[in-house]
């Protein structure tokens, strides 16, 4: 029996304001990275508007970079707090993260996320992520994330 999906985001900072990531961001992304508890691979699908367009149909590069960022950036918040045996996740920052276009992503239909955790060290975590549409990967990301500490200003977001 599986358990069932979660959106970290609304069970971990639903008043986040974040453009990409934020619940309470009406202008934003509003992406819903989906955990299950169990598995390591956290997952999302997203739908885009004809605005997010580069050209027309094909999805703008820095839509892609800003989903892949989030999305990964929660995966590692999510398996620092499981690795940590926390009720809640750290709140995290992206140190640095590559994305790959791979080829065109068509504007029409879902994109589906999908990233998972690849190093840990401490309060820093290495997670790769892909971006699929149509059933093909069109983008990827490589990123490290880290938990920041009191003082700096992202320490409370969530």
């Amino acid at each position: 029996m599986s358990s069932p999906h979660f959106c970290l985001q609304e069970r971990y900072a639903p008043h986040n304001a974040c453009f990409g990531c934020g619940p309470a961001n009406g202008q934003g992304l509003r992406i819903r990275s989906m955990a299950d508890g169990v598995s390591e691979v956290v997952t999302a699908l997203w739908t885009p508007a004809e605005f997010h367009q580069a050209f027309p149909g094909v999805l703008a590069g820095g839509v892609i970079g800003a989903l892949l960022d989030c999305h990964c950036n929660w995966t590692a918040a999510y398996q620092l707090m499981r690795a940590a045996g926390a009720e809640s996740p750290p709140c995290t920052v992206t140190a640095e993260y590559a994305v790959k276009l791979l080829a065109p992503t068509p504007l029409a239909g879902p994109v589906s996320l999908e990233a998972r955790t690849v190093e840990m060290s401490g309060r820093r975590a290495v997670v790769e992520g892909t971006l699929s549409a149509a059933g093909q990967v069109t983008a990827s990301c490589r990123g490290t994330f880290v938990a920041v500490r009191e003082g700096h200003p992202a320490y409370h977001r969530w």
